[in-house]
């Protein structure tokens, strides 16, 4: 019987880590002077899978939670938002990661980290649920998961597998400084995959940090472009993105809206984008098609600025659809 369900669609698996960031109920203060703190569900590649399955994709998840209170209600979480939750583990000797987040006034953020270790850097790679990966259309990481062992190993095993299976990989190394050793080894290691990818997104933030340079420009760019890449996205917040292909480069601008928290923007924007190439990977290689799809991925990401939070900022097809048109 045909049916369009979401089980009729492509797989978006995202792996890596989920956590809690403790939001100051006040912006603009240091956690110090922060009168109290608000939970807020996060963690890169989680917020990617929920931003997917709120725009009407399939996706799962793949990582692990501490067998907690924290961990069971991220779990909750997912599922509540339709994610798919096969590929969840849970450690009974480490707590979920906590990250206490500051929100500076223009938005932007500071973080401190509880991770000592925390239950997603013990992922092994014997507990990966290998017949999920193996399902998924576009496999979905960022870089957190390569800081320590057994997580890394876990990582590059989940990576290969997926693409020994066909899917297309997509990679937001989604820079976090203060948990890594060294500025160097953090370079090192986010580059060690670097040449594995076929979409990549980094910010400008990343691409000055990764090139060494200072200039957001398409040289620097170009640097990190490799053969085999299908897409290379660079996202300059309230400047928009631009993208790099092998026939072709653009930018495309961003919508101006009233940003009171910039968390989970840059995810909003990943699912928006894998959402839509995930069935069709030719828009890849089609101009218009695809700066049409970056302007809705753009739109995606606008949206999750307007609201504080990741997870409940993050938006449907239709508030998405609406700046678009207003935008027009």
């Amino acid at each position: 019987m045909a049916s369009n369900g979401v089980n009729d669609k492509s797989l978006i698996v995202s792996f890596g880590e989920m956590l809690i960031d403790f939001v100051p109920t006040v912006s603009g203060v240091s956690l110090a002077e922060a009168p109290g703190f608000v939970k807020a569900p996060g963690g890169a590649p989680a917020n990617v899978a929920i931003a997917v399955a709120r725009l009407g994709g399939k996706a799962a998840f793949v990582g692990k939670l501490g067998d907690d209170e924290f961990g069971n209600m991220l779990a909750g979480i997912l599922k509540e938002n339709g994610v798919i939750a096969t590929g969840i583990n849970f450690d009974t000797g480490a707590r979920t990661a906590l990250a206490f987040v500051t929100l500076r006034a223009d938005g932007e953020r500071e973080f401190m980290f509880y991770r000592n270790p925390s239950a997603d850097m013990l992922l092994r790679p014997e507990e990966l649920n290998l017949e999920l990966i193996r399902s998924a259309k576009v496999f979905h990481y960022g870089s957190i998961s390569l800081i320590v062992e057994p997580c890394r190993s876990a990582h590059l095993q989940a990576m290969k597998v997926a693409k020994d299976a066909g899917a297309l990989l997509s990679y937001d190394p989604n820079l976090r400084l203060p948990l890594w050793p060294s500025e160097e080894e953090a370079r090192e290691q986010i580059l060690s995959i670097w040449d594995e990818a076929d979409v990549i997104k980094v910010s400008d933030n990343e691409l000055e940090f990764l090139t060494g340079s200072d200039k957001v420009d398409d040289e620097t760019a170009m640097s990190l472009w490799r053969p085999n890449f299908k897409l290379l996205l660079v996202t300059l917040g309230e400047k928009g993105c631009n993208y790099y292909t092998k026939n072709f480069h653009g930018s495309v601008e961003a919508f101006h809206v009233d940003t009171v928290d910039t968390t989970g923007a840059g995810d909003a924007f990943v699912g928006a984008l894998l959402c839509k190439i995930v069935d069709d990977q030719s828009v890849l290689e089609d101009e218009p098609r695809l700066r049409e799809i970056l302007r809705f991925a753009n739109a995606c990401g606008a949206i999750t600025t307007t609201k504080k939070g990741a997870i409940p900022a993050l938006p449907t097809p239709a508030d998405a659809l609406k700046l678009v048109n207003e935008g027009k």
